[in-house]
């Protein structure tokens, strides 16, 4: 892959969410090198949404192919950046 792809996922409602955006992470589980969440997290809140950043890796089609999918669950959106090398 001559390019680095990033996804940047942001979802709404976690909780409401995590069974549909987890089980397109499993699906390209193969295609995802690194993957950090971030979510607002104190003593007394949990909140309810979150950001999850992928650094893809594999063939461009199937690693972008994993951001259209997530834009079809409500309440997440996943963006892309694209470098090239």
């Amino acid at each position: 892959m001559d390019k680095h792809i990033i996804l940047g996922v942001h979802i709404s409602n976690r909780i409401q969410r995590a069974v549909d955006v987890q089980r397109l992470l499993t699906e390209y589980g193969c295609n995802i090198k690194t993957r950090v969440g971030l979510h607002e997290v104190g003593t007394d809140v949990c909140g309810p949404g979150g950001i999850v950043l992928l650094e893809m890796f594999g063939e461009e089609a199937r690693c972008l192919a994993l951001a259209d999918e997530l834009n079809k669950i409500d309440g997440v959106e996943a963006q892309r950046m694209i470098f090239g090398h």
